[in-house]
């Protein structure tokens, strides 16, 4: 049974004691990093969440705490009354480490069981032993560390935005569902057998009632559902940042945010970001680097070779042009030196993104090396060099194909090379931020086989581009933005539409009737009845913005309690079953699996 701390009182953190504490009595509390045992005298790492501090029991000490420091171990809990004093070996590598404390009282709080992971930074471990014990992964300094730069973190952004005149209201957790893109986390309703709430996919609906209210400016940081399939640094349940304005257009909305940014990396880091950052369209990253949040720390852009090869009887290119695709390529500067076999595997990693294939051109010694060769003349595979920028050592890697799968095998193989060739850093100051404009408002959904909208049916389009709502669905334009960052898309929203005869166009191009319009929106069509200023805002992933600050590419290192790949938690085995009584309650009946199959 552990010892009762009743008459001490904790008088600093293991790791806020220094030299000028030198001759002071100090009581300490925490848990044991460390214990050696060199016979007359124990040493005892003690940590908190301050950081470690040397404890040193002797005979010649105090002899009770010295017999009582023989029986501790790892992981215990301690509590030390003891005198600061210098270190007789300092270790210049601890911020404790010229001092020292001499154990003079020593009271043990709880013994511990052996861990079954080591409370040590950089732990290399199973992912699934860190969750399953993930209260002793958290007792790590680097996650504790984590979690107090998240920590400062929302404290920047709520200073910040409550001196730019922004309040921070609430909205509900149990709402309706409406279409937002992922399927909804759905909450059975004891009082309305048969209906549902959902879980919010974001605040999005609710802030713009808030505008409609006369709130001018809105946030909350706010956890956000979505029941999707799982890939890396994705969670089922995240936090966002979320804010709206309004009277306010979109230069509005991008300034006050660079400056946001700005102050966060000053005030967690200590790390001057530059403004304003630099801007592209997505029509621009698209065809320079084949996505919509995009590295650009280095180079391997991709290039349109499409005019130069339109006339080739070469079938593979000739097809991909013929059927309203392009041919395009990425000059892959001093990669020559590869191998068949290294640009057999490129070959085989733009297949899993829907590429047909990967043609190229080596030029390597003066000579070029080609599969493709025999389908040109000498003059053609020259052309198509020159327009690449083809040199001596470079490796020009071609797909040609409909524009999505292009872009998509093309802007992941730049990644790749990246990888390979080590020319992204890790470095949370390798800074790279980005404004990425003008989005198109719809995409095509070829499930459906009709247009959606690629942020939301509130999306305003840009003025000049109303008008294609009826007659060029694909080229509209739409007043949205995200904020990148290294490659990771950090923050995103748009201007929304405040006037009703362009929301029921909007409606009516992604093939809503008024009927099925009111029937998912009727709540917020009716607000708009009644007043609606210009509006629109920004949501961030609060998340994904805390990796960065922490230099971490894991989104698991800075979430407490996350989930696994299967959106499952070890640690509490949740979700669990819940017993027939709740269930009826809920006028729920479980299927079984086979029962589902069969239907």
């Amino acid at each position: 049974m552990g010892e009762s701390i009743k008459g001490l009182k904790r008088t600093s953190g293991c790791g806020e004691i220094f030299e000028s504490n030198v001759g002071e009595k100090v009581t300490i509390m925490g848990w044991v990093q460390r214990r050696r045992d060199l016979g007359g005298l124990i040493f005892v790492d003690l940590r908190d969440r301050s950081g470690i501090v040397q404890v040193i029991f002797g005979e010649e000490i105090d002899k009770e705490a010295f017999k009582k420091a023989e029986s501790i171990r790892g992981e215990y809990v301690l509590a030390i009354e003891g005198e600061v004093t210098m270190r007789q070996s300092p270790n210049k590598d601890m911020p404790t480490g010229m001092i020292e404390v001499l154990g003079k009282s020593l009271r043990i709080v709880s013994e511990a069981e052996t861990p079954p992971i080591y409370i040590k930074e950089d732990l290399d471990a199973a992912e699934h032993i860190r969750l399953k014990h993930r209260y002793l992964d958290l007792r790590r300094p680097d996650m504790q560390r984590n979690f107090i730069i998240r920590h400062k973190a929302s404290k920047v952004v709520r200073d910040f935005l409550d001196e730019n005149g922004f309040l921070e209201v609430e909205t509900p957790m149990l709402t309706k569902s409406t279409p937002e893109g992922a399927r909804d986390y759905l909450v059975p309703s004891r009082n309305y057998p048969g209906s549902f709430y959902a879980l919010p996919q974001s605040p999005q609906l609710f802030k713009q009632l808030l505008m409609v209210s006369g709130f001018e400016k809105y946030f909350q940081i706010v956890k956000c559902f979505r029941d999707e399939d799982l890939r890396a640094n994705r969670q089922p349940e995240f936090t966002q940042i979320d804010m709206e304005m309004s009277f306010i257009d979109v230069e509005d909305i991008i300034g006050l945010n660079e400056k946001l940014l700005q102050r966060l990396w000053k005030e967690v880091l200590d790390i001057n970001v530059e403004i304003p950052f630099k801007r592209m369209t997505y029509k621009e990253v698209m065809d320079r680097y084949g996505s919509d949040k995009p590295d650009t720390r280095f180079g391997f852009e991709l290039q349109d070779i499409s005019s130069v090869v339109k006339d080739v009887e070469f079938k593979v290119f000739k097809d991909a042009i013929d059927n309203g695709g392009s041919v395009r390529a990425i000059n892959a500067k001093g990669c020559a030196s590869f191998g068949r076999k290294e640009i057999d595997k490129l070959g085989e990693f733009v297949k899993t993104f829907g590429a047909k294939g990967l043609a190229w051109i080596q030029l390597k010694e003066g000579e070029v090396k080609s599969p493709i060769a025999k389908f040109f003349t000498e003059e053609k595979l020259q052309e198509i060099i020159n327009s690449l920028g083809g040199e001596d050592g470079d490796l020009l890697l071609i797909v040609a194909d409909k524009a999505s799968v292009v872009y998509k095998s093309l802007g992941e193989l730049r990644l790749e090379l990246a990888r390979k060739l080590n020319l992204i850093g890790k470095d949370n100051k390798d800074l790279n931020f980005l404004w990425v404009t003008e989005f198109p408002l719809f995409e095509y959904d070829d499930e459906e086989e009709r247009y959606v909208a690629k942020h939301h049916p509130f999306t305003m389009p840009m003025e000049e581009d109303i008008e294609l709502l009826d007659t060029d669905r694909e080229n509209a334009r739409a007043k949205a933005y995200d904020i990148v960052l290294n490659g990771e898309e950090i923050g995103g929203g748009s201007i929304r539409i405040h006037d009703s005869a362009i929301q029921e166009k909007m409606f009516e191009a992604l093939g809503f009737t008024k009927e099925s319009a009111y029937e998912k929106f009727g709540f917020l069509l009716e607000a708009f009845k009644y007043g609606t200023p210009v509006h629109g805002g920004l949501a961030y992933g609060l998340d994904r913005l805390v990796m960065f600050l922490a230099g971490t590419d894991n989104i698991k290192d800075v979430i407490a309690f996350p989930k696994n790949q299967n959106a499952a938690d070890p640690m509490t085995n949740a979700p669990g079953e819940v017993d027939n009584k709740q269930l009826n309650e809920l006028a729920i009946d479980i299927l079984k699996a086979t029962e589902t199959e069969e239907n």
